[in-house]
């Protein structure tokens, strides 16, 4: 009869949702930093952009000269 109960509660314990979704805030987490360095590549590659670039070297160039 031990045994059964032994049985009955991992059972129970598996079913109940208690340890279901152990694994999902690491999943969460790593499809978060995927997403993040995604994105970080194409903002890198839109600033180093030729366009881009010559902006925001132009803007920087008006701000310093500005003084």
């Amino acid at each position: 009869m031990r045994r059964r109960v032994d049985w009955l509660t991992v059972r129970a314990r598996r079913l109940g949702g208690a340890r279901a979704d152990a694994g999902m805030t690491t999943a969460e987490y790593a499809v978060g930093t995927v997403a993040a360095c995604a994105f970080a590549a194409l903002l890198y590659k839109v600033v180093t952009s030729g366009v881009v670039s010559g902006a925001l070297s132009e803007l920087l160039n008006r701000a310093l000269h500005a003084v």
